[in-house]
């Protein structure tokens, strides 16, 4: 079976500092991908770039709001970054498509097999899905951090092999990277750095996600068992390079990719939850040993929210600390009913339960 990556562009890689596309870098990135398919891999690209590329090319009123000034720069550079990358793709004889995401498309298990479908359709057509998101129509509330959030969904929704995220810096550092001791982390653990000391929380000009987004992205997607590798997108050939561990910081997968993807679902959802569940002591030492043990109401002590059937629900011990997540199997109105007795059915099996 083919290998899969997910490389991540950010917004500083791919535009000049006037915001417009940087052509050369782009022509360049695709030659890469063109390299990488000739090898046999598939290739899903999650690429910034949208925003900025519209801001270079119409000026807005200045009372417009923040919200439609991006919907309208969203609007206009999505034609002009896909212009360049179907050129460029057809250079290659290959062809690329455009999938636009909503941070809402991740919320129910319906869409989300939609998704999955939509891009293994794709790649089985030896089509290049450019993913990025819907800004069009997304709001505030409900857009992800940034790219790099959203790079680690696609990334283990499809089940890759690695993740690349390119950013215009070589990788993590032991320190900040403007201080003469700073050394570059080639195998990153969590332990070796202070990353509040170490890290810009600086964002980029035309971008919303900074280093530390970054980090803690590729820290939770190698732990639901993708290889993830930050490296400097400016570089060239800097994706063979990454795959070869010659450079860059590189995030080891912890576990076996193909475990529960129904689980690896939920996983990700956790920032989609649509109500919290207090469970008492004895449930909450139940769901935490070895067994397959379900939430039975019986452990349920409050329920905050107005959950459906099929809609993920955060669980709280008494404390309110949250334990973990999982898919409700009936609304919070039957989960009232039923709480604190004994005998009824699992308001979260076992199968739709993940513990943090």
């Amino acid at each position: 079976m083919s290998k899969k990556i997910v490389i991540k562009i950010g917004s500083n890689v791919l535009t000049l500092s006037s915001g417009a596309p940087n052509e050369t870098r782009i022509k360049h990135i695709v030659e890469q991908i063109a390299s990488l398919k000739s090898q046999g891999y598939q290739i899903v690209l999650v690429s910034s770039g949208a925003v900025a590329a519209g801001r270079s090319l119409v000026q807005l009123p200045a009372n417009l709001d923040a919200v439609s000034k991006r919907q309208v720069l969203a609007s206009i550079g999505q034609i002009a970054l896909m212009n360049l990358y179907n050129l460029f793709f057809a250079e290659h004889q290959l062809t690329c498509s455009q999938v636009l995401i909503t941070k809402e498309s991740f919320s129910t298990r319906e869409h989300y097999l939609n998704m999955v479908n939509c891009i293994e359709a794709l790649l089985k057509c030896n089509i290049t899905p450019i993913i990025n998101e819907n800004d069009v129509v997304s709001i505030t509330e409900l857009m992800f951090t940034d790219n790099d959030e959203l790079s680690g969904l696609v990334a283990t929704m499809v089940q890759a092999d690695e993740l690349l995220i390119l950013s215009n810096v070589d990788g993590i550092f032991t320190d900040h990277p403007s201080k003469p001791n700073a050394k570059l982390i080639r195998d990153f653990y969590n332990e070796e750095i202070n990353l509040d000391e170490a890290i810009s929380i600086e964002k980029s000009e035309f971008g919303r996600g900074g280093m530390l987004t970054k980090v803690n992205t590729a820290i939770k997607i190698a732990a639901l068992g993708v290889n993830v590798t930050i490296g400097n997108g400016t570089e060239s050939n800097i994706t063979n390079k990454l795959l070869a561990r010659e450079t860059g910081s590189f995030f080891k997968a912890q576990f076996d990719k193909n475990k529960s993807a129904v689980k690896k679902w939920i996983k990700n959802s956790e920032t989609f939850s649509k109500g919290k569940v207090f469970i008492n002591n004895g449930a909450h030492q139940a769901l935490l040993n070895n067994q397959a043990n379900s939430l039975l109401p019986i452990g349920v002590e409050k329920i905050e929210g107005d959950f459906k059937k099929g809609d993920i629900i955060a669980l709280l011990d008494l404390e309110g600390n949250e334990i973990g997540y999982g898919k409700a199997s009936y609304s919070a109105e039957k989960a009232k009913v039923l709480q604190k007795q004994h005998n009824q059915p699992a308001l979260v099996h076992y199968n739709y339960l993940t513990i943090k």
